[in-house]
């Protein structure tokens, strides 16, 4: 069987209130991303926040870092560095004259330094039983941020610091020493676990090697060191002059973590349609990749916009819409809520062959490629239970468990899946770092809340004839003359079905009522006014 060759580009469109990126393979949408200029918390960025109270119920604190909403910590995410925390974030701010290295030994509460001791001195681990006994409102803590703020939630945050280069990722909280699993072959592992050894990196701290340093040489890993404890330096030094709260690093833009993290061997090229972020980008990826990664940068200078030149505004159209068709005939309904996302699996109406096992295996199939591909796309997560159409044999069961699971794999955010139940569910959960494509682009509508609902005329016309009888029962209002102003096509149908019963109203209580037609009114708004003097009678 001939295998197709996969072409994969980037391309960016940078304006000055929003920054896009698209990755297509063959002219496919494959991953989108936009980013907006805000002060909100982003996932990477570290701060030195400050403790405002600890939940037992929830075994979280909750860290003020100067978002509008505080940030929240679980307790075993305390755990990692949690000395440190306690000799750096605990004394008085009187020893600002003394040097670093003292202060770092003599910032801490004795209580909480006298139970770190003790425990340490009987060889046990700090536990989250421990914690509200050390970790105080009021204390200075550092964190960085894992989850962005999304709806009502603050950022979820954590002390175990991890800062991402091109090649390595250093954590200074732990010794361990790994490579990216995505890293095949024995020999290859071997030698970079060589490299990373020879690696003169402080005592306590410890690296990963990402999957774009597969094939590097030592040199390469040698100056994504050095920048990387040179990020970790600044960070300190500003922790040690700052009070709390204080955004320390800050995660690199769109552009720059699209060189970061996506700029590898089997991306043929980068388009971007601004000379600047060309040129900056250029500049980068020659200095971490010499100047063969810097040739695949290309400008942009057509007459149409570049995602219209490359067709990708006409692939975004389906990320926003509720039903996705499917190759084969079929479809599948996303529907994100609160609590999970659901996608439905459907064969199609009407077709003949909907009912024979071979065509619900090939649809599901289609299905699960194309679910993989709009988790990403939507960049969606949390639970998401998936209902494929019915299967009666086993085999085909586990094959598209077999296919989903192969599919998620390179997804950049970690993915589970689980088999399908009983009822013909799959579950799978994908981890939520930021709010999803939708949530970005979009805010809840004002009429329906994001309900997608309205009233219909018919319960309108109900509400309207209801509160009218109310206003005609109350004395006051009995010599009032009444009008009311209502939406254009709600008042069609008091006009037309409901004419008889609103001459009833005016004969049952003596009154002649007036109607109006106000399209600048809600369809589920109406109001009830004197005509002669203009004053709201209810």
């Amino acid at each position: 069987m001939e295998t197709v060759k996969c072409s994969k580009e980037i391309i960016l469109n940078c304006e000055k209130l929003e920054r896009r990126f698209a990755l297509l393979n063959n002219g496919r949408l494959e991953e989108y991303k936009i980013e907006h200029d805000t002060d909100e918390p982003k996932v990477g960025d570290i701060y030195l926040g400050r403790i405002s109270n600890l939940d037992p119920t929830l075994q979280a604190a909750f860290i003020d870092i100067g978002a509008p909403k505080k940030a929240f910590l679980h307790y075993h995410d305390m755990l990692p560095g949690y000395d440190d925390l306690v000799e750096k974030f605990q004394s008085a701010r009187d020893e600002a004259a003394e040097n670093i290295r003292s202060r770092r030994r003599k910032r801490q509460e004795p209580q909480s330094g006298k139970m770190v001791a003790e425990a340490q001195r009987r060889g046990r681990k700090i536990s989250m039983a421990d914690i509200p006994a050390i970790f105080k409102p009021g204390m200075e803590i550092l964190v960085q941020v894992v989850k962005s703020p999304i709806s009502t939630k603050g950022a979820r945050v954590t002390t175990d610091i991890s800062i991402p280069g091109r090649y390595l990722v250093l954590m200074p909280y732990s010794e361990h020493i790994g490579l990216s699993t995505r890293i095949e072959g024995g020999p290859e592992r071997e030698r970079l676990r060589n490299i990373l050894s020879e690696l003169e990196l402080p005592e306590g701290m410890g690296l990963i090697c990402r999957t774009v340093g597969e094939g590097r040489r030592s040199t390469f890993f040698k100056r994504d060191l050095d920048l990387l404890l040179d990020y970790w330096r600044k960070i300190e030094l500003l922790a040690e002059k700052s009070n709390a709260p204080k955004l320390l690093f800050t995660e690199p833009n769109l552009i720059d973590r699209t060189v970061r993290d996506f700029m590898t061997e089997e991306i043929e090229g980068i388009v971007v349609d601004d000379p600047e972020v060309k040129k900056h980008i250029c500049e980068t990826l020659k200095r971490i990749g010499g100047s063969r990664l810097g040739n695949k940068v290309k400008l942009y200078g057509g007459s149409q916009p570049v995602y219209d030149f490359y067709k990708i505004n006409d692939q975004l159209k389906e990320v926003f819409q509720r039903e996705v068709k499917l190759p084969g005939g079929g479809a599948i309904v996303i529907d994100e809520t609160e609590a999970l996302i659901a996608i439905d699996v459907n064969s199609g109406h009407g077709r003949k062959s909907a009912e024979q096992p071979e065509f619900i295996l090939q649809t599901n199939l289609e299905a699960a490629a194309e679910i993989a591909r709009q988790l990403r796309l939507r960049d969606i997560g949390g639970l998401v239970v998936l209902d494929f159409i019915d299967m009666r044999s086993a085999h085909d069961r586990e094959e598209v468990f077999k296919c989903m699971k192969k599919l998620v794999k390179d997804d950049r955010a970690k993915t589970k899946v689980l088999p399908l139940s009983k009822l013909g569910l799959m579950e799978m959960t994908r981890q939520r770092e930021h709010e999803s494509i939708q949530d970005q682009v979009y805010n809840p509508c004002p009429y329906c809340h994001g309900t997608g609902l309205v009233k219909s005329a018919l319960t309108m016309s109900a509400e309207i004839q209801r509160k009218l009888a109310s206003v005609m029962r109350n004395r006051r209002y009995r010599d009032a003359e009444v009008r009311v102003f209502m939406h254009p096509e709600v008042l069609a149908r008091l006009r037309n079905e409901d004419a008889e019963l609103l001459s009833e109203l005016e004969e049952k209580y003596g009154q002649e009522l007036s109607f109006r037609a106000d399209p600048a009114l809600h369809y589920e708004e109406f109001r009830i006014v004197d005509r002669i003097t203009g004053s709201e009678l209810f």
